[in-house]
This record gives C-alpha cells, sequence and structure tokens, in this order.
C-alpha cells in the first residue's frame, strides 16, 4: 500500500509546491528491493526521528496503523492530509488532519471528516455526513447523507449505509454489506441487509 500511496501523492494537492517525497520509513528496511522507481527506505518507525519541516502519510491498514500513527507523533511527527486531485470536496466541508481523500473520492456539502482516517478511492461520503477519527473507508463505499462513523471504523469495500444508519466505535461493516440500522461498537455485519455476527 506503500507504494499505492506514492502514486497518490504525486497526484495529490500541493505535490511539488507544498511537499516533496523524501522517503519511506518501514520496519522491514529491504520492502522495496524488488521495486524500482520509488524513493528509498530510509529508516524504520522505532528509529526515525522527525526532521525540520517533515510531514508525514501513513498507508497501514489494520490495528497496527494507529499504533505506528501515534509512534511517530509522540515523537513531534505532523502528518497531513492527502486529497487526491480528482476528488472532491464540497462546501462547508470540515476536515482535521492526517486524511487521505483518494482519488474519484466524493465529499458532500457540510460533512465533517475528523482525524488520521482512510478514505479510499470511488467513496462516496454523503452531505451532512460525520465522519470521526481513525476510520478506514475502503474503495466504492457509500455513506449516504447524514450518515455517521465513530471512531477506529472499519467500512469495507462496497459498502453502502443508509440513511441515518451510525456505525458506532470500533464496528466493521463488511464488504458490499448494505447496513440499514445502527452498528454497535465493536460488532461486525455483513450481508444485505447487514446482520450482526
Amino acid at each position: 500500500m506503500g507504494r499505492t500511496f506514492f502514486d497518490i501523492a504525486r497526484e495529490s494537492i500541493g505535490y511539488g509546491s507544498q511537499y516533496e517525497i523524501k522517503g519511506f520509513i518501514d520496519d522491514n528496511l529491504q520492502a522495496l528491493d524488488d521495486f524500482e522507481g520509488f524513493p528509498p527506505v530510509i529508516s524504520t518507525i522505532r528509529d526515525y526521528q522527525p526532521q525540520p519541516d517533515d510531514c508525514f502519510l501513513c498507508s497501514i491498514g489494520g490495528k497496527s496503523r494507529r499504533q505506528c500513527m501515534e509512534r511517530m507523533i509522540e515523537k513531534g511527527g505532523e502528518f497531513i492530509n492527502l486529497i487526491h486531485t480528482t476528488a472532491r470536496i464540497g462546501t462547508g466541508v470540515k476536515m482535521g488532519v492526517g486524511n487521505l481523500v483518494a482519488a474519484f473520492t466524493s465529499v458532500g456539502a457540510n460533512a465533517s471528516i475528523g482525524n488520521y482516517n482512510m478514505i479510499q478511492s470511488y467513496t462516496v461520503i454523503g452531505h451532512d455526513a460525520r465522519i470521526g477519527d481513525w476510520n478506514r473507508i475502503d474503495t466504492h463505499v457509500t455513506c449516504v447523507g447524514g450518515t455517521q462513523v465513530e471512531n477506529d471504523a472499519d467500512i469495507y469495500t462496497g459498502a453502502v449505509l443508509n440513511h441515518g444508519v451510525v456505525v458506532e466505535n470500533g464496528a466493521h461493516v463488511g464488504a458490499n454489506s448494505f447496513a440499514i440500522r445502527r452498528v454497535k461498537a465493536g460488532t461486525t455485519v455483513i450481508g444485505v441487509p447487514a446482520r450482526r455476527i
């Protein structure tokens, strides 16, 4: 996913004028040995000390994502928003820091997006939707207007959240599922309509 982030970063708002790409930080220093055309792996997460003017993005998914980012934040690392040039950001949208808004994603009017979210390509965040912090929202997801995703949730590929749906803290909505009611904290739902498993 880091290689994908590299491509997204080169196609995002601010590349070449507000930021350049210095390199990768990875606990596997040989992670890119078999790949050409990428900047180097410059350090491990544990050993890297943020430098003046450094800014960070995180391509890690899953539970270790937050842990890795918090380790860098504790050392003074600053995460920026990465917004692809093809993304559509509506009027009155409020957005925190450290978010990815990938290619061909649409964020509707007056939506609110917190901090450190990964919102992948071709996703729709509807008008007045509220997205908290540390969420992973995969590709081709639709969060209908007015929906809410609290914190630390995973919404997997192709899922749809219907009007008024709230996905509570730490919940998961399975791929291609249609959530029509509240998804309780820490639970997983899947299917059409989505049911708890």
